[in-house]
């Protein structure tokens, strides 16, 4: 385990300290070593080791880090990926329980319903839809899904190396699972931020009767700034309450993996409210004497993060297919290689 960022990654994190984001490098960082430390002791060791949980750790930017290019192609497929403002489905007629398993076809029915039921939205301003993603709610549940079906897909693979492949070929699958489970849990993290399930992202918007903020800089506050100001992070405090890894039901397919994701954003958007009623009764004040209030919560979120990426690592590998098609081909190489018998 890193000795919590301070020393490895502190010019990073500086680098990192103005940019408006999901949650900050540091927090994200802190899902995954939390994620880590809660798997079961059967868990594959190779992620254990200090060089692959430094990496884990690391990898946990990479989707954020992805934005330092303006190459619209990039930002088209990238920027959905990171949120899931449930409350725009109600425009569509839609509620969570209804959202098809499938990326495309969510994107091809709200663009069949859009044009149908054209007085009902307002066309995005052109010069701020640069990338064309402005009409989408997001596409996080489905970002994380598919995650989840690569790392199955590399747990299988790396399986039928370690029975018939090389020691390289092997450390290359290990490398491979390394790099998705890293990844997979920005994601996670995305999606245990409330508002990254929320209109209400950047500021409350429209009608307002209770007094929250409009101010666009409570997302970076949530996202870091709070945590920056009152301390940083402890993980072994954060540690203390963090429940062990729980394998998820799946059928073979994932889709049960994929309900469980969105009932899982589903809950995360129910706590955009009281967040911002922390906020505005002055609980997310770095000075405010009732701080610890505002800080649970956003640690609570952490963990809440760290125990949905465990639960996808572990219920990935528990439920890798075998790949057949790969042992085939290994023992092809094998007879292949093998010296002709006596005669």
């Amino acid at each position: 385990m890193i000795p919590f960022l301070r020393t490895t990654v502190s010019g990073l994190l500086l680098a990192l300290a103005n940019a408006s984001l999901a949650w900050d490098y540091e927090a994200h960082s802190a899902i995954n070593q939390l994620a880590l430390s809660s798997l079961p002791a059967d868990f594959p060791a190779f992620v254990r080791t200090p060089s692959a949980q430094e990496r884990i750790a690391f990898l946990s930017g990479e989707p954020d880090r992805w934005r330092n290019t303006p190459d619209l192609a990039l930002r088209h497929g990238n920027g959905p990926d990171h949120y899931f403002d449930l409350d725009n489905l109600a425009a569509y007629d839609l509620k969570p329980e209804q959202l098809p398993l499938f990326r495309y076809d969510f994107v091809a029915a709200l663009a069949l319903f859009r044009a149908a039921h054209l007085a009902r939205f307002t066309p995005p301003s052109p010069a701020r839809n640069e990338d064309h993603t402005r009409e989408l709610p997001g596409l996080l549940p489905w970002a994380l899904a598919e995650q989840y079906g690569k790392l199955k897909s590399a747990f299988a693979y790396l399986r039928a190396l370690q029975a018939g492949g090389t020691a390289d070929e092997i450390q290359n699958a290990q490398d491979n699972v390394i790099y998705l489970m890293g990844v997979m849990g920005h994601l996670a993290g995305d999606a245990s931020q409330p508002l990254h399930t929320t209109v209400h992202h950047h500021g409350w918007v429209g009608t307002n009767p209770r007094g929250y903020t409009t101010n666009g800089t409570i997302h970076e506050w949530i996202d870091g700034g709070f945590f920056g100001k009152t301390g940083g992070l402890d993980l072994t405090q954060l540690r203390s309450g963090l429940r062990p890894a729980q394998a998820l039901k799946e059928g073979g397919q994932g889709v049960e993996v994929f309900e469980a994701i969105v009932t899982c954003l589903a809950t995360q958007n129910r706590l955009v409210e009281p967040l911002y009623q922390l906020d505005r009764d002055g609980k997310l004040k770095a000075d405010s004497p009732e701080r610890a209030q505002g800080r649970a919560f956003l640690e609570n979120q952490l963990r809440t993060g760290a125990a949905l990426l465990a639960d996808l690592w572990l219920s990935a590998w528990r439920h890798a297919p075998e790949d057949r098609y790969l042992k085939g081909k290994l023992a092809e190489r094998k007879g292949a290689s093998a010296p002709p018998a006596a005669r």
